[in-house]
């Protein structure tokens, strides 16, 4: 049944104008013209009176118009408070959902032709260094490599132009490593130390190798393999292979090497009317030394205490956690988009930031330590949850609990003796990492940093539409002219 409602900014005025033209009316009827002394109509009377009567009913409306609005401002009060919310969520879900198609969103078509093309070199490059017989005085490559990171894992933002690949090496025979813990007093990322089991015997019969790569140990005993010579060997025989497989690649692109801050970056530049060539792509190659069953130790980041440190890598278990997840929630789940707009958002509020605020704020939320916080979010709620519809309702769960996590001063690493019970029980790690303790991805920042990112993160969050207007420019269709990160950084 239709409800008609009376619209009292269109009733009021019609009634004042139909009193007034009817108290008019009368008024002339009934009192005629004024006459004067000399029996001539007085003008100034009739008028007089008709201006009283016009102030008279001016006044009426004013004030019953003023009182219909009182009356509608608090009628219309009470939806407000309680649809407020609402619309407030709406429009935010909204302005995301845009800037994902927008700014977020990967063309799948180009990401597949650019995850192969940097595939097919890749392959190109390590096999033509790979060594057959372990060396006895030098490393090698094994011949593969491991494809890691977000264009790998479906969660990377805006181009598929940057691309992480870990390098695994071969060692000479002999030579066991020991993976020693190195979490300590102030906890971080999970280190390790690779140690020769017998120093004497080993390193006489390796002596070059020893010179080379080892170094020894404050006890005396035991030698260690150390980062960075591996880098500076790693380098130049990347250089080598790239050298002998560059020719069928160059009418496409061509291709670069270049060493930053033990950083080896392989540039592809476009040349051709390929339209995925037309992304500026930088491979970061990682030197690796396997320890079996799929976990990895690659060079250390600069800055840690000791030059002899390893930081240990899980992909092979991150990606069959990623596998195993992707089917436990709903179809056209919403968990991977989740990630996607945090990151972006993160890099949208990192844009207004000063250098070392920038720097503080970016290692803080590394992509890794958002990926460990989404992970655990993603395992300790129902799959339901992750509907499509429920998408604003896990942005800010993750969120809140980064949020909470820098409060607290702690984001445990899943797989380093933090919330093990949420694991599914396929997953298995090497001996040496089972029993580990705690690993405190956020124990070498100092409070202060940790606070600037909780406020900033909040202020972020609330301030998202002036974020997202005042940020990047609309990119285009295909991405020409854009730079890679690793590339940024250099």
């Amino acid at each position: 049944m239709t409800v008609y409602t009376l619209n009292l900014r269109v009733f009021w005025p019609l009634v004042v104008c139909v009193l007034t033209a009817f108290l008019l009316l009368n008024h002339s009827l009934r009192l005629g013209p004024d006459q004067g002394s000399d029996g001539c109509p007085n003008r100034t009377l009739g008028l007089f009176s008709l201006i009283k009567f016009i102030l008279a009913f001016a006044l009426c409306y004013f004030l019953i118009r003023y009182c219909s609005s009182e009356t509608g401002r608090t009628k219309r009060r009470v939806p407000e408070t309680t649809e407020g919310p609402a619309r407030a969520s709406s429009s935010r879900k909204e302005l995301l959902e845009d800037y994902y198609e927008r700014q977020v969103r990967l063309s799948p078509h180009v990401l597949g032709h650019s995850k192969a093309h940097v595939a097919k070199i890749v392959s190109e490059l390590v096999r033509a260094g790979r060594a057959e017989i372990p060396p006895e005085s030098s490393l090698g490559l094994r011949g593969d490599f491991v494809q890691i990171g977000s264009a790998y894992e479906e969660h990377k933002v805006g181009h598929p132009d940057c691309f992480d690949i870990l390098v695994p090496l071969r060692l000479p025979r002999g030579l066991k490593l020991e993976p020693r813990s190195c979490a300590g007093e102030k906890g971080g990322p999970p280190l390790c130390s690779l140690e020769t089991p017998r120093k004497s015997e080993w390193t006489r019969r390796h002596k070059a190798f020893t010179e080379a790569f080892l170094s020894s140990a404050e006890a005396g005993s035991v030698c260690r393999l150390t980062p960075a010579p591996v880098v500076r060997w790693f380098y130049p025989t990347v250089q080598r292979c790239l050298s002998a497989v560059r020719y069928p690649f160059e009418q496409r692109c061509s291709l670069g090497l270049s060493l930053s801050e033990d950083r080896i970056l392989l540039r592809l530049t476009p040349r051709s009317d390929y339209v995925c060539c037309h992304i500026s792509m930088g491979v970061r190659l990682i030197p690796a030394v396997p320890l079996g069953d799929g976990v990895f130790l690659v060079p250390a980041a600069r800055g840690s205490q000791q030059e002899d440190l390893w930081t240990v890598y899980f992909p092979r278990q991150e990606q069959r956690l990623l596998s195993w997840l992707k089917g436990r929630v709903p179809p056209g789940s919403c968990h991977l988009k989740c990630l996607q707009i945090v990151k972006a958002v993160r890099d949208l509020s990192g844009q207004a930031l000063d250098c070392r605020g920038g720097a503080e704020w970016r290692a803080v939320l590394s992509s890794y330590f958002l990926k460990m916080a989404w992970l655990r979010l993603l395992l300790s709620t129902p799959p339901e949850a992750w509907e499509e519809h429920r998408l604003l309702e896990r942005i800010e769960d993750l969120l809140r609990g980064l949020r909470e996590s820098l409060q607290q001063r702690f984001l445990g690493h899943l797989f380093l003796g933090c919330d093990t019970g949420l694991l599914p029980d396929f997953l298995a790690l090497p001996k040496p990492f089972k029993d580990t303790t705690s690993a405190n991805l956020l124990a070498s920042f100092n409070p202060a940093s940790l606070d600037m990112v909780c406020a900033r993160l909040a202020y972020s969050w609330t301030h998202l539409h002036r974020l997202i207007r005042l940020g990047c420019p609309h990119r285009d269709s295909v991405g020409r002219g854009v730079r890679c990160k690793h590339m940024d950084t250099e």
